[in-house]
């Protein structure tokens, strides 16, 4: 295990800081606190941080080509322009599901979404928001879908199904975004946490963020564990890459609370010998 150098960056104290994404252009960290409906904005050049949204819970989010961020919140979707008005685009998705959680843009500017289930109910499951605004159910039967990415060679689609512990590998058809042939790449072991959040390198490699699991695990293409970074939290969310050159890990984390003196909940940033990619920017209703 390498001697990682964690630096805490913000403590919102987040109930659940949860999908870091990377505005390259502005230079901007932005996170999500699920239950408690706000949004979050890190500068990494004045290092000044803020809310700026609340609202209805925001289960994950997307950067969308124009600027304005895509929110998908309980069983609606809705865009968000900067110092704008939320407008809803699509509503009553599925009325099985409870709300989204983790979601991704693709290279062509689809999003695909997870959900969690209604109450105990395996309901949850994957969906891909097409161009048009067009909503295809891919998976069902999950209480909580989470973590995604692509592989460099945009060939492969991972998927992470937290109630089963294991992230799933699809392959992914760029043209239609249709994936298929699903299998497994990895099952996490009960002594790790939770599968939750993920991030995939240039290389390939899955940095996965283990919640109730105090770390982030680095695996190789294969699903070989490679590295290990340990965190003081328990509740570790979800990673990204960014920074100048997209060296940088920037970690969310849960478990806190306004009255909280702790540091669940905080964002970090690490330093790593790896390299990401920018961030898909989705292009949904926008044409």
């Amino acid at each position: 295990m390498n001697n990682y150098q964690l630096e805490p960056l913000v403590n919102a104290h987040c109930e659940t800081g949860e999908n870091p994404y990377w505005d390259s252009n502005r230079q901007l960290l932005l996170w999500t606190d699920i239950p408690q409906g706000r949004l979050y904005r890190f500068d990494a050049r004045s290092t000044q941080w803020g809310e700026f949204y609340q609202g209805p819970e925001v289960g994950g989010f997307t950067l969308q080509v124009d600027g304005s961020l895509l929110l998908f919140r309980a069983n609606e979707i809705c865009r968000f322009p900067w110092g704008g008005e939320v407008e809803t685009l699509v509503t009553g998705i599925d009325p099985a599901t409870g709300r989204f959680n983790d979601v991704i843009a693709d290279p062509a500017g689809r999003v695909f979404a997870g959900t969690m289930g209604l109450g105990d109910k395996p309901s949850g499951g994957l969906y891909r928001v097409d161009l048009d605004g067009s909503v295809t159910r891919l998976v069902t039967g999950t209480g909580c879908s989470n973590g995604m990415g692509f592989s460099p060679d945009l060939r492969q689609f991972y998927w992470t199904d937290t109630t089963a512990r294991t992230i799933f590998i699809f392959d992914y058809d760029l043209e239609s975004g249709d994936i298929s042939n699903r299998r497994e790449f990895l099952k996490l072991p009960e002594e790790f946490g939770l599968p939750d959040g993920l991030t995939i390198d240039t290389a390939g490699c899955i940095w996965l963020a283990c919640w109730d699991g105090y770390a982030i695990r680095k695996y190789s293409p294969d699903g070989k564990p490679v590295d290990v970074i340990e965190f003081p939290v328990a509740k570790v969310s979800s990673a990204t890459f960014g920074g100048a050159d997209l060296k940088e890990l920037y970690v969310t984390t849960a478990g806190g609370s306004a009255d909280s003196a702790t540091a669940d909940g905080t964002l970090y940033r690490v330093r790593v010998a790896a390299q990401g990619r920018p961030e898909f920017r989705s292009r949904v209703l926008l044409d």
